[in-house]
């Protein structure tokens, strides 16, 4: 998986296409894109909070649904590595060849 927590992404497919967001955690094959994916969530009342009742918040989504967006173009675009003189890797964007790190 080439995406990393905080990289701005736009949904591909799915209720939410079109979107954009960040990514604020990754589980496996599946991301947590800030704002996007809502569900509703029944909580309990607990001793940090004394409030339960209904809360929003991110569901996960697949990582094949969701694209990086190139801070260059800002459109979306696929993921390539590169590597420098020294042996480094990096991402680049294969449209725009441009460095994502």
């Amino acid at each position: 998986m080439n995406l990393k927590v905080g990289d701005k992404v736009i949904v591909i497919a799915g209720k939410d296409k079109g979107k954009e967001g960040k990514i604020i955690a990754k589980k496996g094959e599946k991301v947590f894109v800030e704002g996007i994916n809502m569900v509703k969530k029944h909580v309990k009342p607990n001793g940090q909070d004394q409030n339960g009742g209904i809360v929003d918040k991110e569901a996960a989504i697949h990582v094949s649904n969701v694209m990086i967006i190139d801070p260059k173009t800002k459109k979306r675009a696929r993921i390539a590595k590169q590597t420098d003189k020294d042996g480094n890797k990096f991402r680049v964007s294969s449209k725009s060849k441009n460095k994502l790190d």
